[in-house]
């Protein structure tokens, strides 16, 4: 058998993970003929990059800005990737590709592995495609409360209002600006970028909410360590990556028993390494 292929794709990609965690789980299975790889890819370059695809492509995995197109472009799109309105996830059978959303899992999984999965309220800060994940994931996880979204600017909430439409879960849009009002919850998720979530570590450490905050590194970030200090449950942003990333091992090599703990070693090796100063 000849060598099968895989990749993220994403701008700016160079940071991912994906390869490492990816990489270990083919060599957990005794995959050697799978490879995984990385390319520079924004919007506009999506189409013709998997129109120059060949049949030895399993699937690729897809970072920001390319969630929403790869709507556009594949075959079929699965429930979850509805309802989010973005895709992570390509996967090539035969002439067609398939889109997936194995965020939403990867949110589930990462809050069940800490116990933190039956919120009955919840406030998510930030409005982009990984809260729209984590409104979808929130509704899979049973809350039937609603939902605020903190958004810098509550008129460009339009992609997790829209989800919520599709899911019929009630939501209420507010400025961030206004945090200190909707933390009377039992979980608070930071979809911000690093570092944005540590400007309201004092207000987080002064309420009685669990914290679920996507950055994975540096980690901890300031929040989660506030939160962790009054002890409060903190959830990083490696668990969602590593199950995420289980997922999409799942669906495109078509085997179920995937090498969870493999996967998880060779991401924290890795984080490691990054972390210690040039």
């Amino acid at each position: 058998m000849g060598t099968v292929r895989a990749a993220v794709l994403g701008s700016p990609v160079a940071h991912s993970l994906s390869p490492v965690l990816h990489t270990a789980a083919y060599a957990a299975m005794g995959l050697d003929e799978w490879s995984y790889g990385l390319h520079e890819c924004g919007e506009e370059e999506l189409a013709p990059f998997l129109a120059g695809l060949g049949g030895e492509w399993a699937g690729l995995s897809l970072t920001m800005p390319l969630k929403r197109r790869a709507l556009e472009l594949a075959e079929t799109v699965s429930d979850l990737a509805l309802q989010a309105g973005g895709a992570n996830t390509l996967v090539h059978r035969g002439r067609e590709w398939h889109a997936h959303n194995t965020d939403v899992a990867g949110i589930t999984a990462a809050l069940a592995e800490a116990g933190a999965d039956a919120p009955r309220s919840a406030v998510v800060l930030g409005a982009g495609a990984t809260a729209a994940s984590a409104l979808v994931a929130l509704r899979l996880l049973g809350l039937t409360a609603p939902v605020t979204v903190l958004a810098r600017d509550p008129a460009r909430a339009g992609q997790v209002a829209a989800a919520a439409r599709r899911t019929g879960h009630p939501l209420e849009v507010a400025p961030l600006a206004e945090v200190d009002k909707h933390l009377d919850v039992d979980l608070v998720v930071s979809s911000l970028p690093s570092g944005a979530a540590d400007l309201h570590a004092d207000l987080l450490a002064a309420s009685r909410a669990d914290l679920f905050d996507v950055v994975y590194s540096p980690w901890p970030t300031r929040a989660a360590a506030a939160v962790a200090a009054r002890g409060g449950r903190v959830v990083g942003g490696f668990p969602m990556l590593l199950h995420q990333a289980v997922e999409q091992v799942r669906l495109m090599t078509g085997v179920d028993d995937v090498p969870v703990e493999a996967m998880r070693a060779a991401g924290e090796a890795e984080l490691a390494r990054r972390s210690v100063p040039a």
